[in-house]
Protein backbone atom coordinates (compact mmCIF):
# COMPACT_ATOMS: atom_id res chain seq x y z
CA UNK A 1 0.00 0.00 0.00
CA UNK A 2 1.30 3.43 -1.01
CA UNK A 3 1.06 5.71 2.25
CA UNK A 4 0.83 9.72 2.08
CA UNK A 5 1.77 11.99 5.00
CA UNK A 6 -0.53 14.19 6.10
CA UNK A 7 -0.28 17.25 9.55
CA UNK A 8 -2.68 18.77 11.62
CA UNK A 9 -2.73 20.51 14.99
CA UNK A 10 -4.42 16.98 16.77
CA UNK A 11 -4.59 13.36 15.03
CA UNK A 12 -7.80 14.15 14.29
CA UNK A 13 -6.82 16.71 12.13
CA UNK A 14 -4.57 15.53 9.91
CA UNK A 15 -6.73 11.80 9.69
CA UNK A 16 -9.74 14.04 8.75
CA UNK A 17 -7.64 16.13 6.22
CA UNK A 18 -6.01 12.93 4.69
CA UNK A 19 -9.09 11.27 3.95
CA UNK A 20 -10.99 14.31 2.52
CA UNK A 21 -7.63 14.64 0.32
CA UNK A 22 -7.64 10.77 -0.76
CA UNK A 23 -11.88 10.44 -1.04
CA UNK A 24 -11.45 8.03 1.29
CA UNK A 25 -13.70 6.40 3.80
CA UNK A 26 -12.72 6.05 7.42
CA UNK A 27 -13.03 1.81 7.08
CA UNK A 28 -10.88 2.33 3.37
CA UNK A 29 -8.42 3.99 4.71
CA UNK A 30 -5.41 2.30 6.45
CA UNK A 31 -3.83 5.11 9.21
CA UNK A 32 -0.19 5.29 10.83
CA UNK A 33 0.34 7.76 13.54
CA UNK A 34 3.95 8.94 13.28
CA UNK A 35 3.72 11.93 16.03
CA UNK A 36 1.33 13.40 18.35
CA UNK A 37 0.47 16.54 18.25
CA UNK A 38 1.43 18.89 21.34
CA UNK A 39 1.91 22.18 22.11
CA UNK A 40 5.01 23.67 23.52
CA UNK A 41 6.34 26.48 24.65
CA UNK A 42 5.69 28.55 21.86
CA UNK A 43 2.90 27.17 19.04
CA UNK A 44 2.46 23.89 18.26
CA UNK A 45 4.39 20.38 17.26
CA UNK A 46 1.82 19.28 14.50
CA UNK A 47 0.67 16.06 14.58
CA UNK A 48 2.40 13.29 11.53
CA UNK A 49 0.14 10.82 10.24
CA UNK A 50 0.44 8.49 7.17
CA UNK A 51 -2.79 7.22 5.13
CA UNK A 52 -3.22 4.62 2.63
CA UNK A 53 -6.28 3.15 0.53
CA UNK A 54 -6.51 -0.54 2.35
CA UNK A 55 -6.53 -3.32 -0.46
CA UNK A 56 -10.23 -5.20 -1.62
CA UNK A 57 -9.06 -8.23 -0.39
CA UNK A 58 -8.59 -6.28 3.55
CA UNK A 59 -11.86 -4.19 2.98
CA UNK A 60 -13.38 -7.76 2.32
CA UNK A 61 -12.16 -9.54 5.48
CA UNK A 62 -13.00 -6.06 7.41
CA UNK A 63 -16.49 -6.50 6.43
CA UNK A 64 -16.42 -10.16 7.41
CA UNK A 65 -15.05 -10.07 10.84
CA UNK A 66 -17.74 -6.87 11.51
CA UNK A 67 -21.07 -9.39 10.11
CA UNK A 68 -19.64 -12.34 11.82
CA UNK A 69 -20.01 -10.34 15.61
CA UNK A 70 -24.13 -9.51 14.49
CA UNK A 71 -26.48 -12.45 15.46
CA UNK A 72 -27.32 -14.97 12.92
CA UNK A 73 -30.87 -15.65 11.59
CA UNK A 74 -32.37 -18.85 13.52
CA UNK A 75 -35.17 -21.21 12.48
CA UNK A 76 -38.69 -19.73 12.97
CA UNK A 77 -37.23 -15.82 14.04
CA UNK A 78 -38.33 -13.12 11.71
CA UNK A 79 -35.85 -10.16 10.90
CA UNK A 80 -38.42 -8.27 13.46
CA UNK A 81 -38.06 -10.92 16.52
CA UNK A 82 -34.15 -11.15 16.28
CA UNK A 83 -34.12 -7.33 15.85
CA UNK A 84 -36.31 -7.22 19.53
CA UNK A 85 -33.93 -9.87 20.67
CA UNK A 86 -30.72 -7.96 20.09
CA UNK A 87 -32.07 -4.42 21.29
CA UNK A 88 -33.10 -6.15 24.52
CA UNK A 89 -28.98 -7.00 25.10
CA UNK A 90 -28.14 -3.79 23.77
CA UNK A 91 -30.10 -2.12 26.24
CA UNK A 92 -29.32 -4.53 29.17
CA UNK A 93 -25.81 -4.17 28.70
CA UNK A 94 -25.85 -0.03 28.62
CA UNK A 95 -28.17 -0.87 31.94
CA UNK A 96 -30.91 1.21 30.78
CA UNK A 97 -34.56 -0.36 31.51
CA UNK A 98 -36.74 -0.36 28.38
CA UNK A 99 -39.66 -2.16 27.11
CA UNK A 100 -39.18 -3.14 23.11
CA UNK A 101 -41.93 -3.66 21.15
CA UNK A 102 -42.46 -4.94 17.53
CA UNK A 103 -45.01 -2.87 15.85
CA UNK A 104 -44.59 -3.99 12.12
CA UNK A 105 -42.36 -5.95 9.80
CA UNK A 106 -44.55 -5.17 6.71
CA UNK A 107 -42.73 -2.92 4.07
CA UNK A 108 -40.41 -2.01 6.97
CA UNK A 109 -39.25 -3.29 10.42
CA UNK A 110 -40.94 -0.49 13.01
CA UNK A 111 -40.12 -0.76 16.88
CA UNK A 112 -41.09 1.60 19.91
CA UNK A 113 -39.11 1.45 22.70
CA UNK A 114 -40.75 2.83 26.00
CA UNK A 115 -38.02 3.58 28.53
CA UNK A 116 -38.42 5.30 32.40
CA UNK A 117 -35.57 7.57 31.49
CA UNK A 118 -36.44 8.92 27.58
CA UNK A 119 -32.88 11.14 27.66
CA UNK A 120 -30.98 7.81 28.04
CA UNK A 121 -32.52 6.43 24.18
CA UNK A 122 -33.25 9.43 22.51
CA UNK A 123 -30.05 11.16 23.26
CA UNK A 124 -29.69 14.89 22.37
CA UNK A 125 -31.27 15.78 18.93
CA UNK A 126 -32.23 11.94 18.76
CA UNK A 127 -28.59 11.33 18.26
CA UNK A 128 -28.86 8.13 20.47
CA UNK A 129 -31.74 6.87 18.68
CA UNK A 130 -29.87 7.45 15.53
CA UNK A 131 -27.51 5.19 16.49
CA UNK A 132 -29.98 2.31 17.60
CA UNK A 133 -31.43 2.60 14.72
CA UNK A 134 -28.84 2.22 12.84
CA UNK A 135 -27.20 -0.96 14.52
CA UNK A 136 -31.08 -2.45 14.47
CA UNK A 137 -30.80 -2.01 10.84
CA UNK A 138 -27.55 -3.93 10.14
CA UNK A 139 -29.42 -6.45 12.53
CA UNK A 140 -32.42 -7.04 10.37
CA UNK A 141 -30.79 -6.99 7.11
CA UNK A 142 -28.14 -9.81 7.92
CA UNK A 143 -28.34 -12.28 5.77
CA UNK A 144 -31.11 -10.61 3.45
CA UNK A 145 -30.35 -10.01 -0.40
CA UNK A 146 -32.60 -6.77 -0.35
CA UNK A 147 -32.22 -4.00 2.31
CA UNK A 148 -35.52 -3.76 4.06
CA UNK A 149 -35.86 -0.53 5.88
CA UNK A 150 -35.93 -0.62 10.15
CA UNK A 151 -37.12 2.19 12.02
CA UNK A 152 -37.28 3.09 15.80
CA UNK A 153 -38.86 5.31 17.74
CA UNK A 154 -39.65 6.30 21.06
CA UNK A 155 -42.87 7.23 22.53
CA UNK A 156 -43.42 9.14 19.31
CA UNK A 157 -40.42 11.06 19.35
CA UNK A 158 -39.67 10.89 15.28
CA UNK A 159 -43.34 12.34 14.86
CA UNK A 160 -43.23 15.02 17.29
CA UNK A 161 -39.51 15.60 15.73
CA UNK A 162 -40.79 15.91 12.17
CA UNK A 163 -43.49 18.60 13.50
CA UNK A 164 -40.71 20.73 15.16
CA UNK A 165 -38.82 20.37 12.07
CA UNK A 166 -41.56 21.45 9.98
CA UNK A 167 -42.49 24.46 12.02
CA UNK A 168 -38.79 25.59 11.88
CA UNK A 169 -38.39 25.56 8.51
CA UNK A 170 -41.54 27.55 7.94
CA UNK A 171 -40.02 30.64 10.39
CA UNK A 172 -36.62 30.28 8.95
CA UNK A 173 -38.16 30.95 5.20
CA UNK A 174 -40.25 33.74 6.84
CA UNK A 175 -37.01 35.18 8.26
CA UNK A 176 -34.59 34.57 4.66
CA UNK A 177 -37.33 36.55 2.99
CA UNK A 178 -37.81 39.49 5.74
CA UNK A 179 -34.10 40.24 5.55
CA UNK A 180 -32.98 39.09 2.10
CA UNK A 181 -30.13 37.21 3.38
CA UNK A 182 -29.52 33.16 3.07
CA UNK A 183 -30.28 31.32 6.40
CA UNK A 184 -27.96 28.51 7.47
CA UNK A 185 -29.05 25.36 10.20
CA UNK A 186 -27.28 24.05 12.50
CA UNK A 187 -25.94 20.51 10.78
CA UNK A 188 -28.29 17.52 10.69
CA UNK A 189 -28.84 14.09 9.55
CA UNK A 190 -30.29 13.19 6.63
CA UNK A 191 -33.35 12.03 7.27
CA UNK A 192 -33.70 15.79 9.50
CA UNK A 193 -32.55 16.91 6.87
CA UNK A 194 -35.11 15.56 3.91
CA UNK A 195 -37.98 16.92 6.50
CA UNK A 196 -36.54 20.30 5.72
CA UNK A 197 -36.34 20.03 2.37
CA UNK A 198 -40.03 18.32 1.91
CA UNK A 199 -41.14 21.19 4.20
CA UNK A 200 -39.58 23.92 1.79
CA UNK A 201 -40.09 22.08 -1.63
CA UNK A 202 -43.47 23.76 -2.40
CA UNK A 203 -42.92 27.05 -0.19
CA UNK A 204 -42.96 30.09 -2.45
CA UNK A 205 -40.28 32.34 -2.63
CA UNK A 206 -37.60 30.03 -1.29
CA UNK A 207 -35.26 27.01 -2.13
CA UNK A 208 -32.68 24.59 -0.23
CA UNK A 209 -29.65 23.64 -0.61
CA UNK A 210 -27.59 20.99 1.20
CA UNK A 211 -23.99 22.19 1.54
CA UNK A 212 -20.86 20.98 3.48
CA UNK A 213 -19.91 17.29 4.21
CA UNK A 214 -20.96 14.24 6.52
CA UNK A 215 -21.38 14.61 9.81
CA UNK A 216 -21.59 18.13 9.07
CA UNK A 217 -23.42 18.51 6.61
CA UNK A 218 -26.35 21.45 6.96
CA UNK A 219 -28.76 23.02 5.42
CA UNK A 220 -29.20 26.60 3.39
CA UNK A 221 -32.53 28.50 3.20
CA UNK A 222 -31.96 30.46 0.29
CA UNK A 223 -34.70 33.64 -0.84
CA UNK A 224 -35.74 34.42 -3.91
CA UNK A 225 -35.11 38.57 -3.21
CA UNK A 226 -31.53 37.67 -2.04
CA UNK A 227 -30.31 41.07 -2.09
CA UNK A 228 -26.35 39.91 -2.22
CA UNK A 229 -25.73 36.48 -3.09
CA UNK A 230 -21.51 36.98 -2.16
CA UNK A 231 -23.15 37.60 1.48
CA UNK A 232 -22.43 34.68 3.51
CA UNK A 233 -25.42 33.01 5.49
CA UNK A 234 -27.01 33.79 8.94
CA UNK A 235 -26.99 31.38 11.39
CA UNK A 236 -30.71 30.43 11.92
CA UNK A 237 -29.24 31.02 15.82
CA UNK A 238 -27.85 34.47 15.75
CA UNK A 239 -28.53 35.92 19.31
CA UNK A 240 -26.49 39.25 18.12
CA UNK A 241 -29.33 39.25 15.33
CA UNK A 242 -32.24 38.64 17.06
CA UNK A 243 -31.28 41.30 19.67
CA UNK A 244 -31.49 43.56 16.76
CA UNK A 245 -34.48 42.74 15.20
CA UNK A 246 -35.97 43.16 18.47
CA UNK A 247 -34.86 46.64 19.05
CA UNK A 248 -31.68 45.84 20.36
CA UNK A 249 -30.93 47.09 24.23
CA UNK A 250 -33.33 50.03 24.16
CA UNK A 251 -35.78 48.58 26.26
CA UNK A 252 -32.77 48.00 29.35
CA UNK A 253 -34.75 49.95 32.45
CA UNK A 254 -37.94 49.62 31.05
CA UNK A 255 -40.59 47.37 31.16
CA UNK A 256 -38.41 43.65 30.36
CA UNK A 257 -36.70 44.55 33.80
CA UNK A 258 -33.42 45.72 33.17
CA UNK A 259 -31.26 48.63 34.82
CA UNK A 260 -31.02 52.05 34.15
CA UNK A 261 -27.99 52.78 33.10
CA UNK A 262 -28.31 56.48 33.66
CA UNK A 263 -28.97 56.26 37.63
CA UNK A 264 -25.54 54.31 38.33
CA UNK A 265 -23.97 55.78 41.28
CA UNK A 266 -20.09 55.83 41.96
CA UNK A 267 -20.88 53.24 44.52
CA UNK A 268 -22.40 50.80 41.76
CA UNK A 269 -25.83 51.37 43.27
CA UNK A 270 -29.06 51.58 41.34
CA UNK A 271 -32.05 54.37 41.56
CA UNK A 272 -29.86 56.08 44.96
CA UNK A 273 -30.44 59.71 45.02
CA UNK A 274 -27.48 62.16 46.02
CA UNK A 275 -28.11 63.40 49.06
CA UNK A 276 -29.31 67.13 48.50
CA UNK A 277 -26.77 69.25 50.25
CA UNK A 278 -28.57 72.23 49.70
CA UNK A 279 -31.74 71.45 52.30
CA UNK A 280 -28.83 71.55 54.95
CA UNK A 281 -29.79 73.93 57.42
CA UNK A 282 -27.63 75.54 59.64
CA UNK A 283 -28.23 77.12 63.15
CA UNK A 284 -26.50 79.22 65.91
CA UNK A 285 -27.30 77.93 69.23
CA UNK A 286 -27.10 80.66 71.78
CA UNK A 287 -24.06 79.09 73.30
CA UNK A 288 -21.43 79.62 70.91
CA UNK A 289 -22.72 79.11 67.86
CA UNK A 290 -22.72 74.99 67.20
CA UNK A 291 -24.13 74.26 63.71
CA UNK A 292 -26.60 71.38 63.10
CA UNK A 293 -26.96 69.44 59.71
CA UNK A 294 -30.62 68.58 59.26
CA UNK A 295 -31.57 65.39 57.24
CA UNK A 296 -32.58 65.35 53.90
CA UNK A 297 -35.87 63.60 53.57
CA UNK A 298 -34.40 62.08 50.23
CA UNK A 299 -32.42 59.36 52.49
CA UNK A 300 -35.93 58.00 53.24
CA UNK A 301 -37.08 55.27 50.98
CA UNK A 302 -33.80 55.06 49.26
CA UNK A 303 -34.80 51.44 47.93
CA UNK A 304 -38.80 52.12 47.65
CA UNK A 305 -39.69 52.12 44.12
CA UNK A 306 -36.70 50.19 43.18
CA UNK A 307 -39.21 47.80 41.07
CA UNK A 308 -37.09 46.89 38.83
CA UNK A 309 -34.80 44.85 41.23
CA UNK A 310 -37.86 43.76 43.30
CA UNK A 311 -38.61 41.95 40.08
CA UNK A 312 -35.34 40.13 38.52
CA UNK A 313 -35.33 39.25 42.38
Amino acid sequence: MKYTEFTGKTVEEAVEKGLQELGLTAEQADVRVLEEGRKKLFGWIKARVEIAEKEVELQEETQESVEETLPQATTGETDGERTVAFLEGLFELLNITACTELVSEDDKVEINVTAANTNAIIGKHGGMLDAIQTLAGAVANTGREEYKRVVVDCENYRENREATLNKLAENLAQKAIRLGRKIKLEPMNPYERRIIHAALADRENVTTESEGKEPNRYIVVIPDNLEDPDAPALPARNDRNNRRERGGYSNRGGRNGGYDRGRKGRNGGYNKKPYNRDRRQRSSSGNGGGTTIKASNDFFGIFLGNSNNSEDK
